[in-house]
Order: C-alpha cells, then structure tokens, then sequence
C-alpha cells in the first residue's frame, strides 16, 4: 500500500525588514536634497541677513525716530523680524508642498513610482509632509540664528522661534499639498502664489500692525494662518506671549494642519489609485 506523503506547512513570509514606508519616502525626498542644500542654506542665511541690515540701518531708523506708537516701545527691526520669519516660513511651505507635490503627482512622477511598490499613498504622502517639516525647521533654525545674532532676541527665545515658524509653515504644506496632487496645470499654481500668498505677505502684519487696517478688515486678516503664525513669533520675541494667547495661536495652527492631512489623505489616495 502506498503511503501519503506528509509535507510540512510552508513557514509564513518573513516579516519585512528596514523603515517604515513613510520613512522610506522621507529618505528618498533626503537623498535628493543632498544635492541642493548648500544653496537653499545660503539663502536662509542670506535673506534674513540682508533683510534685517537693511531694515536696523535705514527703514528701522527712520520709523524709530517718528516713534510709532505702534511698536509699544520697542524697535522697528525687533517688529519686523518675527514677522519675516512667519512670513518666509508660510513662502517656504507652499514652494515646497505646491511645485513638488504637483510633479510628483504626475504620471512620470516619483509618487507613481512610489506607489507601483507595496507603499500606499498615505505613506507617501506622510514622508513627504515629513520632509517639509525638515525643510521648514531648517530654515526656521537658520533665520534665527541671524535674528539672535543681531542680538534682536536672546537664545532661548530664538529657540521658540523654530517650532513656531515651522508650525506656520505646516499650516501651509498639508492643506496645498492636499490641493496641489489634484492640480494638472501649473499656471494654477502660479496664481495662487500671485493673488493669495502675496496679499497674505503684504497685508497680515508683516511690515506693519493691522491695526492700521480698516475694522472690517481687520477681522478678516486675524482670521489667516500668516496673521497667527506673525502674532505667534512676534510674543515670542517681545516677551509678551501668554499661555492664553499662544494656545490660541498654536491650535489655530495645529488645526489646519490635521485638516489637511485628513483632506490629503483623501485627495492622494484618489489620485495615485485612480
């Protein structure tokens, strides 16, 4: 009689080994900065620089001297300082998230790539927003280097600058990267940068306080993540930030970055399954 032959169960897959997916995305997004970083580096520095020498050594004096009661005492470079530094973290956020995000999205684009292995969109997605926040601390960590070396604020003010400029920006990268993926003509994203971020640069507090705004205007302007983010890091640098005042700010901003991640959760796993 001929026997059955027994063979063993077959052993279960070995569980994959390395980073997780999200981080595999970040590395790669790291791996190319590796060959551009010297002059994005340069340019944190060097904007700031010039921008705050120009400001303490000519604009600065002239508003100084009329003493504006609108800087409750302090300098005018000590005013503008912080909001510069908002205000480059909100131009950084949207360069990063818009044109990148845009391209990869596209059909010879890294996430289609991406996406043809066993990542999902959500950890493409995840590794890129990671990569943005790096790209935001980095250049937050640069300008403040420059502000506390002008002696505009001390060390350890200089440090809350960063996590709040870069939350700013974040505040930005989620909800136009979760708009960008979906985007097919790249005027559009010009247009935005043209007729959006640039009102937002001129009118949110930057160069002077919006209480100079009309009364309607002015509630409309308190509502924009740029005016949150300028009113975040200029307490921060006066000294005057309340527990209040900044759980305000920094939930405002904390906000808009979970709602564009949830909206980009939606909007990439659409595109790159589509």
């Amino acid at each position: 009689m001929a026997t059955a032959t027994v063979r063993p169960a077959a052993a279960p897959p070995a569980p994959h080994s390395g980073p997780p997916p999200a981080l595999r995305e970040f590395g790669y997004r790291l791996h190319r900065y590796r060959r551009t970083w010297r002059g994005t580096v340069v340019i944190s520095v060097a904007n700031p620089l010039l921008f705050l020498a120009a400001i303490g050594a000519g604009l600065g004096k002239l508003v100084d001297r009329g003493g504006s009661g609108y800087l409750h005492g302090g300098s005018y470079v000590a005013f503008f300082a912080p909001g510069l530094l908002a205000a480059m973290a909100m131009q950084t956020g949207y360069i990063e998230a818009a044109g990148p995000v845009f391209q990869a999205a596209r059909p010879q684009g890294s996430y289609r790539a991406a996406a043809a292995t066993s990542m999902e969109p959500t950890d493409i997605l995840g590794g890129h927003l990671l990569f943005m926040a790096f790209r935001l601390a980095l250049s937050a960590t640069a300008f403040t280097a420059v502000v506390a070396a002008f002696g505009i604020t001390g060390p350890l003010r200089a440090l809350l600058l960063v996590p709040a400029a870069t939350l700013t920006g974040m505040a930005f990268c989620a909800p136009v990267a979760a708009w960008s993926v979906t985007v097919t003509r790249q005027a559009r994203l010009n247009g935005v940068f043209r007729f959006v971020l640039m009102p937002l640069y001129m009118f949110s507090g930057t160069f002077f306080s919006t209480d100079q705004l009309p009364g309607p205007l002015q509630g409309v302007v308190a509502c924009t993540p740029l005016h949150q983010g300028i009113a975040l890091c200029r307490s921060i640098v006066a000294g005057t930030a309340t527990a209040g005042g900044s759980a305000m700010h920094t939930g405002y901003l904390a906000a808009l970055v979970l709602m564009g991640w949830l909206a980009a959760r939606r909007t990439f796993t659409r595109r790159l399954n589509g």
